[in-house]
Parts: C-alpha cells; structure tokens; sequence
C-alpha cells in the first residue's frame, strides 16, 4: 500500500461525484470544519444554508475550502481539497436555479428547503457558490 498524489483531472472528480463534504473556513481566529452538502457545477462548487456561524465566519474571511473523501475500506481511499473564495448569490434566477439543482441532486431535503426553491428569495437562505482556484489530493491504494 502506498499514498500517491492525485493528478489534477482525479483531483477534481473526487470533489465533483462527492455529496457531503467538509467545508473548512476561519471563526474568530481558529478553524472550523462543518459537513455540508453542495454541489459542483463547471468548476464551481455551491451549497445554502441558514445564517449562522459559518455564513458569518465566511462573510469575514472569504478564504474557504472543501474536503472531500471517497472511502473504500481503511487502505482504499481517496481525499481531495478544493480551495477558493466565498460568494453569495443574490440574483433571484440565480439563487432558484442553483437550489434547483441542489434539490435534484438531494431529492430528500426537507419540505422548509424544497419550498425555498419556489421562493428564492427567502429572506432566510443563503446561497453561496465557491469559486475555486485550486484542487489537490492523494490516495492510499
């Protein structure tokens, strides 16, 4: 078993066909990790969410990532980090059909979030894309 760099192309497929991942950013100084689901789109990745601690740990530091892991077993698996910067969508046509696509891919979000869809302008919801600059990752295989 050995741990081998991913090539760019790996790289980012692993951040494409994942689901849930670990969005990393800066509160207050000190890291902090939440899962979130999200979605990537021509080299965009996007995801919403209620305000909170992460909405406003990135509205201070847009500097942000995304932590993705395909997991096999213990000796197969693959992790990629996909690093970028925090944008908010405000566009109602842009915020319905990014929570549109959202609600395709994760058919099962709750009534509140598939009702968002239909008012995208909840005043609520934020939705927020990252535009990603750089993509790396290794294997263990």
């Amino acid at each position: 078993m050995a741990t081998r760099i991913l090539s760019d192309a790996e790289a980012h497929q692993v951040i494409k066909t994942g689901k849930i991942g670990r969005l990393g950013c800066v509160d207050k100084g000190e890291p902090y990790v939440v899962p979130i689901n999200y979605l990537m789109d021509e080299g965009t990745i996007y995801s919403h969410s209620l305000p909170g601690k992460k909405i406003d740990a990135m509205r201070e530091h847009p500097r942000i990532c995304l932590q993705v892991d395909h997991i096999d077993d213990d000796f197969h698996w693959r992790s990629a980090i996909a690093f970028g910067n925090f944008e908010e969508l405000h566009l109602p046509h842009e915020r319905r059909e990014i929570l549109g696509k959202l609600l395709v891919r994760f058919p099962k979000l709750t009534p509140v979030e598939a009702m968002i869809v239909h008012d995208s302008a909840a005043p609520d919801s934020v939705v927020f894309r990252m535009i990603v600059d750089r993509i790396t990752g290794v294997e263990e295989e």
